[in-house]
């Protein structure tokens, strides 16, 4: 396996200056450092435009304790993905480590120490794959070479086995604790002198488990996490308990940008245990990662303090809100579908689209809508922060460690050096907690309890009412077919908020990272193409979710080549095929950070063969073309996204009055090389239940400005009847290629597949989401 960004600078760094706060007797500790000017991670927006913008210096550290104890530093967020446990396997297996005898610690929040800490994205693994490699292969060779001098023997006789080194003319060993403090003395070895083991000497990464002789053998470590989560002994952010603590509730703005002009909170301090309420100040719109602003209420618990919310009289002025205290949901999704029928910016273009649809014997055109979603991850955010003596310190389940740190110095006036956030385990995330300003709220609270920490905790209803929203979105398409049904014309106009009116005054068109993601990089081979995107305004916090906005562009376009599919009267599976066009990479479409989320075009490619083989994997293991039966369908749907290949098909019943049952799913997912294939099962299993429920059930929608969801029985997400009777996923391992992502390119051809099923088994084709209960009207 081989990358163009993987080049290393290893150095031999002291425990003093680096990680002072390890175990005791450490011995050997090694640093990787990648290259600054590979693998780019610049912000969406440019560098340094929004908090904690991101730059690249990944720092991978291993060491070694005198007693034989392995610990290895994560700087990425565990929020369910199990990165934490995959990226401890990665450097172990190159080590040669005993698995009983690595720990993971979590980094804090320092990006200069550790590099880049945001997760998301879908770029932990196949950022971090190539350094935490060689890291632990440097630190292996270092190993064998001080046993070698230890026994005086040439270094080609020793070889590093589980967690000893073999002498092997003499059977002679000694332990990694045993030769760790002479190793520590060693010069760090070149790049050329890394060498990798084979993949017959790796023992975790790549492998599954399964039957060998009728035997079942696991291949995979224990969780780092595991039993912890299962026990109840895990540390989340709500799980944070200190000495003395109080806790706060905010009553935030309704309608985004909306300030408190007079509050009364004279029935709120007769509730027993509040001591206090007090003002947050909100930074106006864009917010950015800042708090909303509104009145928090401190008391010695969260029942208190959130019935002293309730007690609050608050009146709100509108009018910083402007405009959005009149956003009403059907109103602007009738606007956007307005705008859909007239011209757009142009994004691309190649040849003449008018001409070829005057031309064509068939046309056909479809508008499609999704609506706002909420994150709504299963941990609501939480953080506690303690200020004394001029120094900040915070626990909480964040994505961005660095937007938080610098967050929090920004709201207290103080230098990030004095700021330490320690990351605990996140109950979900989902790009939510990418976001920090729940964070900053609590460090707004505790400077005005000097010593005492404060925990702020959001409930469902803040979580769900004051999220920041995944864009709600209008795709409007048109094509013309030939004489043959072939396509000879394309045209797609998108219409969606942009996240960049959170950093900056809304630009009403979308950035070129959010065309990027299946718009702009849509690879069917047509002759005429047009892509347009015409302005669409954003009246609240728009922000990352799942996939982000490749979920309305997989929507729309799979959907669409459904249609015209069928106005062919040809096969779906043929059909998109023939779309795809001869087999061939696509290097560059868009410039910037519009390619597959700022990936190097040259490295990833969009390659349409790799898209044909899990399009051709999966309809071929859920028996496409088969005779299904009255009321029971199959769809198919697939997407290129975070530098991954997913294909879907479902099989669904539709009965007489209307119930869906999914049957079961199929899923061919490529990613390149597998690290850890049971993770990215998970993952994908995880992404088709979301994907579901962004189909049939979920949705947050608006009246004056107000979300008119608040909890679960409003926002509804799948339970477990709607979940597939059976979901197989079907993995095409691609040691050769670069490594794309897991967590994210699972969800978007989900929500397509489905509705294409569901049209397979009733004829009524859906357009718009969620599906909810047009199948029975």
């Amino acid at each position: 396996m081989s990358y163009a960004n993987d080049r290393l600078l290893l150095a031999n760094v002291s425990r003093r200056g680096l990680l002072k706060g390890l175990v005791g007797g450490s011995a050997l500790l090694l640093a990787a450092r990648w290259d600054l000017g590979l693998a780019s991670e610049t912000a969406q927006f440019g560098a340094g435009a929004m908090p904690g913008g991101w730059v690249d210096d990944p720092n991978v550290f291993i060491h070694i304790d005198s007693d034989g104890g392995v610990t290895i530093i994560n700087n990425r967020a565990e929020m369910g993905q199990g990165i934490r446990t995959s990226l401890v396997m990665v450097a172990a297996d190159e080590l040669g480590a005993d698995w009983d005898r690595v720990r993971a610690q979590q980094a804090n929040a320092d990006q200069d120490k550790y590099g880049n800490q945001n997760t998301d994205g879908s770029r932990s693994m196949r950022h971090w794959y190539d350094p935490m490699r060689r890291a632990a292969a440097a630190a292996r060779i270092m190993l064998e070479q001080a046993a070698a001098q230890q026994w005086e023997v040439p270094v080609h006789e020793v070889r590093a086995e589980i967690h000893k080194v073999v002498h092997s003319p003499t059977g002679r060993e000694l332990g990694f604790g045993a030769l760790a403090q002479a190793a520590r003395d060693l010069d760090v070895p070149g790049r050329d002198a890394l060498v990798l083991k084979s993949d017959s000497e790796l023992r975790f990464i790549g492998k599954e488990s399964g039957l060998i002789n009728g035997e079942l053998v696991s291949a995979h470590p224990k969780a780092i996490d595991g039993e912890d989560i299962v026990s109840g002994q895990a540390v989340f952010g709500a799980d944070v308990d200190l000495e003395d603590t109080l806790y706060a509730v905010v009553a935030r703005p309704p309608v985004y940008g909306a300030r408190v002009k007079r509050v009364d909170d004279g029935e709120a301090l007769k509730v027993p245990g509040v001591r206090k309420t007090l003002r947050i100040e909100g930074t106006g719109q864009p917010a950015a990662f800042n708090p909303l602003g509104g009145v928090a209420v401190v008391a010695s618990n969260t029942w208190a303090a959130m019935e002293g919310r309730r007690a609050l009289e608050i009146e709100w002025d509108m009018a910083p809100a402007g405009d959005n205290a009149d956003y009403t949901s059907d109103p602007y999704r009738e606007s956007l579908e307005a705008a859909a029928q007239s011209p757009g910016k142009v994004i691309r273009q190649t040849g003449d689209v008018e001409a070829a649809l005057e031309d064509a014997d068939t046309r056909v055109s479809a508008t499609y809508y999704m609506p706002h979603m909420a994150q709504s991850p299963m941990e609501p955010p939480v953080a506690i922060v303690r200020i004394r003596d001029g120094k900040a310190e915070a626990w909480a389940p964040v994505q961005n460690p660095r937007a938080t740190r610098e967050g929090i110095a920004q709201r207290l006036g103080i230098d990030k050096e004095s700021v330490t956030v320690h990351q605990t385990l996140l109950g979900g995330g989902f790009g939510r907690k990418s976001k920090p300003d729940f964070v900053t709220e609590a460090a707004a609270v505790a400077r005005e309890f000097e010593g005492q920490p404060v925990k702020l905790q959001w409930s469902r209803e803040d979580d769900i009412q004051h999220a920041y929203f995944h864009a709600v979105s209008v795709d409007h398409l048109e094509a013309g077919l030939d004489a043959d049904g072939k396509a000879i014309a394309w045209r797609h106009r998108t219409l969606s908020p942009s996240i960049a009116s959170l950093f900056a005054p809304d630009p009403k068109h979308k950035g070129e990272f959010e065309l990027g993601m299946g718009f702009n990089t849509m690879p069917f081979s047509i002759p005429a193409i047009r892509l347009e995107n015409p302005p669409a305004p954003a009246h609240v916090r728009i922000g990352w979710f799942r996939s982000v906005y490749n979920l309305p562009h997989a929507w729309a376009i799979q959907s669409f080549a459904h249609e015209m599919a069928m106005a062919a009267g040809r096969d779906h599976r043929d059909y998109v095929l023939e779309l795809l066009g001869p087999d061939r990479e696509v290097h560059n479409l868009t410039v910037g950070d519009g390619w597959n989320y700022g990936e190097d075009p040259d490295l990833y490619p969009i390659d349409t063969a790799r898209m044909r083989r899990v399009i051709e994997r999966a309809t071929e293991e859920a028996g496409w073309g088969r005779e299904t039966g009255k009321g029971r369908g199959l769809g198919l749907a697939f997407h290129h996204s975070f530098v991954s290949y997913t294909a879907i098909v479902f099989e669904v019943e539709v009965s007489d009055e209307g119930e869906l049952t999914i049957h079961r799913a199929d899923i061919a997912f490529d990613c390149g090389p597998q690290a850890n294939p049971e993770r990215i099962r998970s993952q994908l299993e995880g992404a088709c239940v979301m994907g579901i429920g962004i189909a049939l059930q979920s949705e947050v929608t608006f009246k004056d400005g107000v979300a008119q969801q608040d909890n679960f029985d409003s926002y509804l997400i799948p339970r477990m009847p709607d979940a597939p009777r059976v979901v197989r996923v079907h993995l095409i391992d691609n040691p050769d290629d670069a490594m794309g992502g897991v967590g994210e390119p699972g969800l978007p051809p989900v929500a397509p597949a489905l509705c294409n099923a569901i049209f397979a088994a009733t004829g009524k084709r859906i357009r718009r989401l969620p599906v909810g209960d047009q199948l029975t009207g």
